[in-house]
């Protein structure tokens, strides 16, 4: 991993150029966010997110989420969104910080949506706060973070946590040990996956999956993942 890469504005790598991206579910549905014309910089398009998010319904009510590069925010206030309690957006770059400030403060209830402007790795490695029940880690596809970020991102996360890894296509990130494969998809440029960490513990947001079936892969509007994205369990 080289500085230059490292320097470089946290950016998703699926989604539509740089311009406005919007919030497809929940109390902000429809709300558009803007993307900043950086080099690269592509929120995590409509129909994975809607995929996402249909995979984590059960357990966004009242979960607190870490948006690790966050660029635009679209995931971590996706979540709030939806009913995450809360969403905490780390973003090393300040305009694309900026940014997010501005849009937060234009969001009416946002006030559970918090801005860090840090380097992600460094500001896991502080372990300035713990406890949160869902990660999102999509870094630059050409910075090679996910290992140290994945590494340092242990001690943040709540026993029965869950985490969405997105990586290249052709070379998905490796998840360290502890962590157990939930759901997995791809486009042609990205791999995602949700994983749930190991052991689970009784009586949390891990839990109530056993009670709630997550939607069948396939299917389209609300109750699943939309079609022409490819899935498996």
């Amino acid at each position: 991993m080289n500085k230059r890469s490292r320097d470089r504005p946290s950016r998703d790598r699926t989604g539509p150029a740089p311009g406005r991206v919007r919030l497809i579910g929940g109390r902000w549905r429809g709300t558009r966010l803007p993307v900043a014309d950086a080099e690269g910089l592509r929120p995590t398009g409509d129909r994975v997110r809607e995929t996402l998010f249909n995979w984590l319904m059960p357990v966004l009510p009242g979960a607190r989420v870490l948006d690790l590069f966050a660029g635009s925010g679209a995931l971590g206030l996706e979540a709030v969104s939806r009913g995450a309690a809360s969403a905490l957006l780390v973003e090393r770059d300040p305009a694309l910080a900026r940014g997010l400030r501005e849009t937060v403060a234009r969001l009416e209830g946002a006030g559970a949506v918090t801005v860090v402007q840090a380097d992600a790795v460094a500001w896991l490695g502080q372990a300035p706060v713990a406890g949160f029940d869902i990660a999102f880690v999509d870094p630059p596809f050409d910075a090679g973070l996910w290992a140290p970020a994945l590494e340092a991102l242990a001690p943040a996360m709540a026993p029965e946590a869950w985490l969405y890894v997105e990586s290249p296509a052709d070379v998905p990130a490796r998840v360290p040990p502890g962590w157990g494969l939930h759901r997995e998809g791809r486009t042609r440029e990205a791999h995602y996956a949700v994983y749930r960490r190991l052991p689970l513990f009784k009586g949390g947001p891990a839990a109530r999956l056993g009670a709630q079936a997550l939607p069948e892969p396939g299917a389209t509007g609300d109750d699943a993942g939309p079609p022409g994205v490819a899935e498996r369990q």
